[in-house]
């Protein structure tokens, strides 16, 4: 699988032990020249905690150019297009990776906590597609988008009502995104990456939900999405495809 002369932007990348990393890995691995994205103050605010040297740090490590970038703000989205764009030349990849992530149940809900994901995970992700579009103009051969998604079209997410509907907002796009985007040559596909541990908390509960009685890991979902972004799977689009970690015994 070779992604030469490829120039891929990826979003949410400020955790090694994240998703974004793995992608980005797998990315540069295959040739691709990467871009990254992250907002080290998020991790701050989470259990896990920043990386060291946040997202400048993973940037480096990687060999990488990136941007620092709060995707609550709405201007956000088309200053990360620009300067990826500024850096590596015209994009060939959009990998949506990044995402607002809390718990919270129905009673818990406010107007102002709903609207926090909503911004970040639903209006941010489309205006980067938009931008991306914009940009690429049917100028380049095979464009690729590749979202993330997560379980909530398999199962109740119970506790993470605002993240779920946020995150299935984008499932939910992703066929009319692929129909929109189909004359540019741009594919639109949506990964779900199902359980996976990346540092949150899993490694901590038995696995026995899942059929290969392990949880998935970043590169499980990291495989998939670089596959997307390939020539041979240059005619699929519109799909959300579960990965490995995705398939789990739902009861």
């Amino acid at each position: 699988m070779q992604l030469d002369g490829r120039n891929a932007l990826v979003t949410g990348v400020s955790r090694r032990a994240g998703i974004g990393y793995a992608i980005a890995r797998r990315l540069l691995d295959a040739g691709a020249s990467v871009f990254i994205q992250g907002w080290t103050s998020h991790d701050a605010a989470q259990h896990w905690g920043p990386e060291p040297g946040g997202t400048e740090g993973i940037a480096r490590e990687l060999g990488v150019a990136f941007a620092e970038e709060d995707f609550e703000d709405a201007d956000a989205p088309q200053r990360v297009i620009g300067v990826a764009s500024d850096a590596l030349g015209p994009l060939d990849v959009l990998v949506v990776n990044h995402a607002r992530s809390g718990h919270g149940r129905l009673s818990e809900l406010t107007a102002e906590k709903l609207d926090g994901f909503l911004r970040v995970n639903v209006r941010a992700s489309l205006l980067l597609v938009r931008e991306f579009a914009r940009l690429h103009g049917g100028s380049r051969p095979d464009g690729r988008v590749v979202l993330l998604t997560s379980g909530q079209h398999l199962a109740p997410m119970a506790g993470e009502i605002a993240y779920a509907v946020s995150k299935g907002a984008l499932q939910q796009a992703t066929l009319t995104l692929a129909d929109e985007l189909a004359d540019l040559g741009i594919t639109v596909n949506t990964v779900n990456p199902g359980p996976t541990e990346t540092g949150w908390g899993l490694a901590k509960q038995e696995p026995s939900s899942m059929p290969l009685g392990r949880w998935g890991e970043p590169d499980d979902a990291a495989r998939l999405i670089v596959w997307l972004c390939s020539d041979e799977a240059r005619w699929i689009t519109g799909q959300t495809i579960d990965s490995e970690g995705g398939f789990r015994r739902w009861k």
